[in-house]
């Protein structure tokens, strides 16, 4: 008897490691085969198209604002807003895309899918600066654009706007699918992969606003143009080759149904007493194959608890989930719900972040860029500091900070998610503080020597500023990408990382209201912060309202992050989770 157990487990173990059984599919919906599916030999080609899409985007975004003022001849005041719009748009659009992801088309579609629409919007990019009729002029000097080129131009960049919508938020969730959590081996390789797939962002971010921007300002925006593309092109290609090796999973449906079948039940229920014993609320039986993993109660927003009451009525007949719901189903919904004052409170961060690709951009371009030898460094270039302090952030916190704090706080992480995130708005107060510091010089520069102006000053006073948010960047902006991924529903993988992205797209609307508002105020007290140009502003005084605002809402983070409850997932039967409601961060990978 004893042997055949042994013999029986063995066979099960090699079973497991010859397929993977985590709901995975291969390229023609069979269980996929370990040996020739995911891991490295998929996830590589992912990064690979990330690369390509971080390098066009910021090739696009850190210099938008000098196109708009150069070539389009907008005012500093219209274009920082059409920047802020199009930014914002572009990190919304994912929340769509996350949901059709999650719930319709699966991951790999809706990454080829975007990609193609994408690069559609590249290849339009390209047509509105060769194809004569969408030029802006037919002189070399233009002193206002044709309505067409204007027209055209918009059309492009809003088109790559709806593509980066589904190609963000699926690209990563596919990428980290390539690993299965419940093999060791593979489990470890996915922290690996977390920190390719940065390294992979950051350096076409770096080529971004190096080479590409560098071919902007000396050579074309056409040629810069029509590199992004083929390079997008490329990757696409790669990507498809790579179809062969991925893991697939498929949509589950619309993640909101089930919240909305709780939100019924408990509102049908509202009159029901809760049981003494949280034990005694309903959970999918062991007996029944379970799809994910199942969640421990938690004793917070109790309402929600009524949904999983079992009733007489639900006794006596096979209820509906409209009519019964799982503690896991509850605790999926208390999770979105605990998401929300989380989400508002890093909008101020998201508003700081979206002054790196307008003001701060627009400041280099009016300064001595001139570094050596007599080149000169293209405005947009300089976001460049901003990748390299957000390169060793990471490295540090990684390498160094971690090991320590490990040993300090017994925490896994070093420390948990949120107050990763606080450390890094820290930073952005201090980045405005030392932009509005580094602005008031300028401007006395200016003052001195109005024909001159600021030319006399080097560019490379800004290097605090992008090195400061940069390094800020590396805590707050992983910590939320980290956050939103590990604290949504696991249906929900594609929508958690579109809700890291929207900080940044309402930061930059909230941005653009705060401009228009504080113009406003402003203009009727006698003189607006915001003139013609930069030297006619006074965008020192807005950075200091951006480092009050920011540090107000660091204190009002702080109570909200202190009261947050982390996702407490089951490890061994659900009887286990009762009684040992722990404020934990959940699962370490």
């Amino acid at each position: 008897m004893e042997e055949s157990k042994g013999a029986k487990s063995t066979k099960v173990i090699e079973d497991e490691e010859k397929w993977v059984y985590d709901s995975s599919l291969d390229h023609k919906g069979n269980v996929p085969l370990r040996a020739s599916t995911g891991v490295w030999k998929a996830s590589l080609f992912v990064v690979a198209i990330e690369f390509s899409e971080r390098l066009s985007y910021f090739g696009i975004a850190s210099s938008l604002i000098i196109y708009l003022t150069r070539v389009m001849h907008d005012d500093l005041k219209t274009a920082a807003k059409s920047v802020n719009h199009w930014s914002g748009v572009t990190t919304l659009i994912p929340l769509f895309g996350g949901f059709v992801a999650d719930a319709y088309l699966g991951r790999f579609k809706t990454v080829l899918f975007s990609s193609i629409i994408y690069l559609m919007g590249l290849i339009l990019l390209c047509m509105s600066w060769f194809v004569p009729s969408f030029r802006p002029c037919n002189t070399k000097t233009c002193h206002e654009p044709r309505k067409i080129h204007e027209v055209v131009f918009f059309v492009a960049i809003y088109l790559i706007s709806i593509g980066t919508g589904g190609h963000k938020p699926a690209l990563e969730s596919f990428g980290a699918d390539q690993f299965d959590d419940d093999h060791r081996e593979e489990r470890k390789q996915k922290m690996s992969f977390f920190n390719w797939w940065s390294f992979g962002l950051c350096c076409g971010l770096l080529l971004g606003v190096t080479v590409v921007v560098y071919v902007q300002d000396h050579v074309s925006w056409g040629v810069a143009d029509i590199v992004v593309t083929a390079v997008m092109a490329v990757s696409l290609s790669i990507f498809i080759i790579g179809r062969r090796n991925y893991r697939y999973r498929k949509p589950t449906g619309s993640p909101l149904t089930p919240m909305l079948q709780v939100l019924v039940a408990a509102i049908a229920k509202r009159n029901q007493p809760h049981p003494s014993d949280p034990a005694q609320l309903y959970e999918t039986p062991k007996s029944e194959k379970v799809h994910g993993r199942l969640l421990c109660h938690t004793k917070k927003l109790r309402f929600l608890d009524k949904a999983a009451i079992i009733s007489a009525q639900n006794l006596a007949e096979n209820p509906s989930p409209w009519r019964l719901a799982t503690v896991t189903k509850v605790e999926e919904m208390k999770l979105v719900l605990n998401l929300i004052p989380i989400w508002l409170a890093t909008l101020p961060f998201g508003m700081c972040v979206a002054q790196s690709t307008t003001f701060f951009i627009k400041q280099g371009a009016t300064m001595n860029r001139e570094v050596a030898n007599g080149f000169v460094v293209p405005p947009a270039s300089i976001f460049a500091l901003a990748a390299i302090g957000m390169i060793a952030s990471v490295t540090i916190y990684e390498k160094l900070l971690v090991p320590i704090l490990r040993r300090t706080t017994g925490n896994e992480r070093g420390i948990n998610i949120l107050q990763r995130i606080g450390i890094g708005m820290i930073f952005s107060i201090a980045t405005m503080v030392a932009a509005a510091l580094v602005e008031k010089k300028r401007l006395g520069f200016v003052k001195s020597d109005p024909i001159k102006g600021s030319h006399s000053m080097s560019v490379l006073w800004l290097a605090p500023q992008f090195l400061i948010v940069g390094f800020g960047d590396g805590f707050t902006l992983v910590g939320l990408q980290e956050y939103f991924y590990d604290q949504v529903p696991d249906s929900m993988r594609s929508l958690g990382i579109a809700f890291y992205l929207s900080v940044i797209g309402a930061g930059n609307f909230v941005s653009s209201f705060v401009i228009t508002a504080v113009d406003h105020i402003t203009d009727n007290g006698g003189k607006s912060w915001f003139g013609k140009d930069l030297n006619s502003s006074r965008l020192d005084r807005f950075y200091w309202l951006l480092a009050c605002v920011a540090a107000a809402n660091l204190c009002v983070y702080v109570f909200v992050a202190r009261r947050y409850s982390y996702k407490n997932v089951q490890k061994v039967a659900v009887a286990d989770c009762f009684g040992d409601e722990l404020e934990n961060e959940g699962p370490i990978p």
